[in-house]
Formats: structure tokens, C-alpha cells, sequence
């Protein structure tokens, strides 16, 4: 590898947030219920740019930005990345059926399926949903969810930072999707 070099950032070829938002998105939608964590926002915020990902609706005691500790993880995401809040998760999951979205709960259920084994179609508009770090998705909501999707783990641990998960899942569906 003798010629093998780090790029700089102004070798990367990096858009500005205004070519960002004129960049055509895929038809995904984050929505993060009860997340409470600033930095596990901002992560989203940050992967959800980069994914070039429609929009984040954030939900309940999710924070907003503008935030200090939100712009520490998201990097600037805040600025390029849409995004609305809906004090009610089950509101927000019913404007997003009413968009036509396909409503994917992330969560380990009775009924969930691997996401490596869920078709991703093209065609479809999605809305993936993100629980609180402890208490997972609001009950309240489940009843609205058109699928659940958990991703496989085979370790002592059976769950993912919200963050971490949201970024594999997001992949999931950015390389099926663009």
C-alpha cells in the first residue's frame, strides 16, 4: 500500500447545506420516540445527513434543537437535516400513514422480523421508528406500527445505543433505497 493516503477535508468533495437541500432524499423518515439523550439526537442528526435522509420527527421528551450538546454529535446535521417535533408519537405515526409511509417499528417483539430479512421496496415511502434507550418504543403506538424490524445480535447484550442502531438501520435501507 505504498501509496495509500488520508484524505483532507477538502479532498472529500463535501456539499454545502444549501446543495443539500436541493439533493433529491431518499423516501425515509426517522422518527425518535422518547429519546432522551442530546448526543444520541445528534448522532442521528448527523447520520441521517449523511444517508441523506427526508426528515427526523422528533416525539414527546425527545430535545430539540438548538442545543449545545445536540450540535456537539450532529455536527451541523441540525442545519441540513428537516426536521419537525410532534408532542404525541401516536399523532405523528398517523400524519405519517396519512403521507402513505410504511410505519417500521425497530424493536425486538413478538412479531418482528431480521432486517436483513425485510424486502425494501423502492417504491415505498418509510417511517422508522427509534424508542427511548431504556423503555424501547411507547406503548401507546404499537397498535400503528405496519411492521417491526430488530437487527440480529448474538452476544450477552441484547440491545444496541439508539444511536448505533439507528445508524445500521438507516444503512439498511440508504443502499436499498438510493
Amino acid at each position: 500500500m505504498s501509496s495509500t493516503k488520508k484524505l483532507k477535508l477538502e479532498e472529500l468533495g463535501r456539499i454545502d447545506i444549501e446543495t443539500f437541500k436541493q439533493t433529491e432524499k431518499i423516501p425515509l423518515i426517522v422518527v425518535l420516540d422518547n429519546v432522551r439523550s442530546m448526543h444520541n439526537v445528534g448522532a442521528v442528526f448527523r447520520t441521517a445527513d449523511a444517508f441523506i435522509v427526508e426528515k427526523i420527527v422528533l416525539c414527546g421528551i425527545t430535545p430539540q434543537p438548538p442545543h449545545r450538546e445536540i450540535h456537539k454529535a450532529a455536527l451541523g446535521a441540525t442545519e441540513s437535516v428537516d426536521w419537525s417535533y410532534e408532542k404525541s408519537i401516536s399523532e405523528a405515526l398517523q400524519n405519517l400513514k396519512k403521507e402513505h409511509c410504511q410505519i417500521i417499528g425497530i424493536e425486538q417483539t413478538s412479531s418482528s422480523e431480521i432486517i436483513t430479512d425485510y424486502t425494501i421496496n423502492k417504491d415505498q415511502k418509510y417511517a422508522l421508528v427509534l424508542g427511548n434507550e431504556v423503555d424501547g418504543l411507547s406503548d401507546e403506538a404499537l397498535s400503528l406500527y405496519d411492521t417491526f424490524l430488530e437487527i440480529p445480535q448474538l452476544g450477552t447484550k441484547h440491545s444496541l445505543n439508539v444511536s448505533v442502531c439507528g445508524g445500521i438501520v438507516m444503512w439498511e435501507f440508504f443502499k436499498n433505497l438510493k
